[in-house]
Protein backbone atom coordinates (compact mmCIF):
# COMPACT_ATOMS: atom_id res chain seq x y z
CA UNK A 1 0.00 0.00 0.00
CA UNK A 2 1.27 3.27 -0.96
CA UNK A 3 1.59 5.90 2.04
CA UNK A 4 -1.11 8.36 0.22
CA UNK A 5 -3.64 5.53 0.49
CA UNK A 6 -2.46 4.95 3.83
CA UNK A 7 -3.43 8.68 4.54
CA UNK A 8 -7.02 8.63 2.29
CA UNK A 9 -7.88 5.32 4.63
CA UNK A 10 -6.47 7.39 7.73
CA UNK A 11 -8.84 10.22 6.79
CA UNK A 12 -11.91 7.60 5.97
CA UNK A 13 -11.14 6.53 9.64
CA UNK A 14 -11.30 9.63 11.47
CA UNK A 15 -14.52 10.63 9.87
CA UNK A 16 -15.94 7.27 10.78
CA UNK A 17 -14.67 7.65 14.39
CA UNK A 18 -16.53 10.96 14.63
CA UNK A 19 -19.87 9.69 12.74
CA UNK A 20 -19.96 6.79 15.00
CA UNK A 21 -19.41 9.10 18.30
CA UNK A 22 -22.06 11.36 16.78
CA UNK A 23 -24.77 8.19 17.08
CA UNK A 24 -23.37 7.01 20.48
CA UNK A 25 -24.40 10.16 21.93
CA UNK A 26 -27.70 10.39 20.26
CA UNK A 27 -28.91 6.64 21.36
CA UNK A 28 -26.99 6.85 24.81
CA UNK A 29 -30.29 7.79 26.67
CA UNK A 30 -33.90 7.39 25.90
CA UNK A 31 -37.09 7.73 26.89
CA UNK A 32 -38.61 5.11 29.62
CA UNK A 33 -41.34 2.77 27.21
CA UNK A 34 -39.66 3.68 24.13
CA UNK A 35 -36.82 1.83 22.53
CA UNK A 36 -32.94 3.62 21.27
CA UNK A 37 -32.89 4.19 17.67
CA UNK A 38 -29.30 2.19 17.47
CA UNK A 39 -27.51 -0.54 20.12
CA UNK A 40 -24.97 2.30 21.56
CA UNK A 41 -23.37 -0.86 23.34
CA UNK A 42 -22.56 -1.83 19.56
CA UNK A 43 -22.12 1.13 18.17
CA UNK A 44 -19.28 2.17 21.06
CA UNK A 45 -17.99 -1.70 20.65
CA UNK A 46 -17.99 -0.40 16.77
CA UNK A 47 -15.97 2.77 17.07
CA UNK A 48 -12.91 0.83 19.46
CA UNK A 49 -12.21 -1.56 16.62
CA UNK A 50 -12.10 1.61 14.17
CA UNK A 51 -10.41 3.47 16.85
CA UNK A 52 -7.81 0.30 17.27
CA UNK A 53 -7.22 0.07 13.81
CA UNK A 54 -6.49 3.60 13.21
CA UNK A 55 -4.02 3.90 15.77
CA UNK A 56 -1.82 0.90 13.94
CA UNK A 57 -2.41 2.81 10.47
CA UNK A 58 -0.71 6.11 11.85
CA UNK A 59 1.61 4.38 13.98
CA UNK A 60 2.45 3.05 10.19
CA UNK A 61 2.48 6.27 8.68
CA UNK A 62 4.54 7.85 11.55
CA UNK A 63 7.20 5.06 10.68
CA UNK A 64 7.29 6.18 7.04
CA UNK A 65 7.00 9.57 7.67
CA UNK A 66 10.18 9.57 9.54
CA UNK A 67 12.26 6.89 7.52
CA UNK A 68 11.72 8.23 4.64
CA UNK A 69 14.27 10.79 2.98
CA UNK A 70 13.41 13.25 1.06
CA UNK A 71 16.80 14.53 0.15
CA UNK A 72 17.15 18.92 0.55
CA UNK A 73 13.48 18.40 2.30
CA UNK A 74 15.08 16.05 5.09
CA UNK A 75 12.88 13.18 5.71
CA UNK A 76 9.21 13.14 4.90
CA UNK A 77 8.28 14.26 9.07
CA UNK A 78 10.84 17.35 8.21
CA UNK A 79 9.29 18.17 5.69
CA UNK A 80 5.30 18.46 7.20
CA UNK A 81 6.87 20.39 9.98
CA UNK A 82 8.43 23.23 7.74
CA UNK A 83 4.72 23.24 6.09
CA UNK A 84 3.29 23.65 9.10
CA UNK A 85 5.29 26.48 9.86
CA UNK A 86 5.28 28.04 6.16
CA UNK A 87 1.09 28.09 6.80
CA UNK A 88 1.20 29.47 10.15
CA UNK A 89 3.72 31.81 9.13
CA UNK A 90 1.86 33.00 6.07
CA UNK A 91 -1.01 33.18 8.50
CA UNK A 92 1.06 35.66 10.32
CA UNK A 93 2.21 37.58 7.69
CA UNK A 94 -1.48 37.90 5.73
CA UNK A 95 -2.72 38.87 9.43
CA UNK A 96 -0.55 41.64 9.65
CA UNK A 97 -1.06 43.02 6.15
CA UNK A 98 -4.70 42.93 6.41
CA UNK A 99 -4.43 44.49 9.94
CA UNK A 100 -2.26 47.52 8.50
CA UNK A 101 -4.02 47.96 5.56
CA UNK A 102 -7.22 48.24 7.99
CA UNK A 103 -8.83 45.76 5.30
CA UNK A 104 -10.64 44.40 8.53
CA UNK A 105 -12.35 47.59 9.94
CA UNK A 106 -15.10 49.29 8.49
CA UNK A 107 -14.80 53.36 7.37
CA UNK A 108 -11.26 53.27 9.29
CA UNK A 109 -11.14 56.59 6.78
CA UNK A 110 -11.75 59.27 8.21
CA UNK A 111 -14.42 61.42 7.36
CA UNK A 112 -14.31 65.09 8.90
CA UNK A 113 -10.86 67.26 9.01
CA UNK A 114 -11.33 66.85 12.82
CA UNK A 115 -11.08 63.06 13.32
CA UNK A 116 -7.66 61.51 13.54
CA UNK A 117 -6.28 59.43 10.58
CA UNK A 118 -5.21 55.74 11.46
CA UNK A 119 -1.45 55.27 10.16
CA UNK A 120 -0.02 51.84 8.87
CA UNK A 121 2.76 50.63 11.65
CA UNK A 122 4.07 47.75 9.17
CA UNK A 123 4.89 47.90 5.56
CA UNK A 124 1.59 46.80 3.44
CA UNK A 125 3.56 45.98 0.36
CA UNK A 126 6.49 44.44 1.50
CA UNK A 127 4.00 42.11 3.89
CA UNK A 128 1.70 41.12 0.58
CA UNK A 129 4.98 40.13 -1.23
CA UNK A 130 6.31 38.07 1.80
CA UNK A 131 2.69 36.39 2.15
CA UNK A 132 2.85 35.44 -1.93
CA UNK A 133 6.58 34.35 -1.68
CA UNK A 134 5.19 31.79 1.43
CA UNK A 135 2.46 30.99 -0.50
CA UNK A 136 4.75 29.85 -3.37
CA UNK A 137 7.42 27.77 -0.86
CA UNK A 138 3.89 26.19 0.50
CA UNK A 139 2.47 25.20 -2.58
CA UNK A 140 6.26 23.64 -4.03
CA UNK A 141 6.86 21.66 -0.70
CA UNK A 142 3.25 20.22 -0.70
CA UNK A 143 3.63 19.15 -4.30
CA UNK A 144 6.98 17.75 -3.17
CA UNK A 145 5.49 15.84 -0.55
CA UNK A 146 2.16 14.66 -2.29
CA UNK A 147 5.04 13.17 -4.77
CA UNK A 148 6.20 11.52 -2.38
CA UNK A 149 3.25 9.75 -0.52
CA UNK A 150 2.30 8.43 -4.11
CA UNK A 151 6.11 6.97 -4.66
CA UNK A 152 6.92 5.42 -1.30
CA UNK A 153 5.25 2.73 0.35
CA UNK A 154 3.87 2.22 3.44
CA UNK A 155 5.88 0.16 6.14
CA UNK A 156 5.14 -1.76 8.95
Amino acid sequence: MKLAEALAERAEAVRRVEQLRSRVVSSARYQEGETPAEDAGLLLAEAGEVLGALETLMARINRTNSAVDMGADGTLTDALARRDVLRLRHSVVTAAADAAAGTAERGYGRQLRSELMMLSALPVAELRGQADALAREIREIDVRIQRTNWEVDLRD
